[in-house]
């Protein structure tokens, strides 16, 4: 009976995580990197500075989440008339600022798993 329980929350847990939350369409590093070689495609890191130094997706918009022009900076830098897909470390934090940015109006997506699994699949 406990095993039936948990492949049921595992199901459930799975379904959760592939629906798209408020509006940002989930998508992998593998349809990240097809969008990329398909077309020109914007970018938006959201990680820290420290955390640039570690690599960045070639093309890629840095502009930290944390920062308190953060809003105030993207209105700046990436057109609200495109696409934008977001990545952060591991997938939490693009998630919060894909939100924010639907909220103000973007077609966003967001990279599951981050820079952490980009780097994983696609050393660059």
């Amino acid at each position: 009976m406990k095993f039936k329980v948990i492949i049921i929350m595992l199901f459930m847990l799975t379904i959760a995580c592939k629906q798209d939350v408020k509006g940002v369409v989930n998508v992998s590093v593998s349809d990240m990197k097809t969008e990329m070689t398909e077309g020109e495609i914007q970018l938006l890191d959201v990680r820290t500075p420290e955390e640039w130094s570690n690599g960045v997706i070639k093309g890629a918009e840095k502009i930290n989440f944390y920062d308190d022009n953060f809003e105030a900076t993207v209105a700046n830098k990436i057109d609200m008339n495109k696409p934008v897909y977001v990545y952060c470390k591991s997938g939490g934090r693009s998630l919060q600022a894909s939100e924010l940015l639907v909220k103000k109006g973007y077609k966003v997506y967001n990279m599951l798993g981050g820079y952490d699994q980009w780097k994983e699949k696609y050393e660059e």
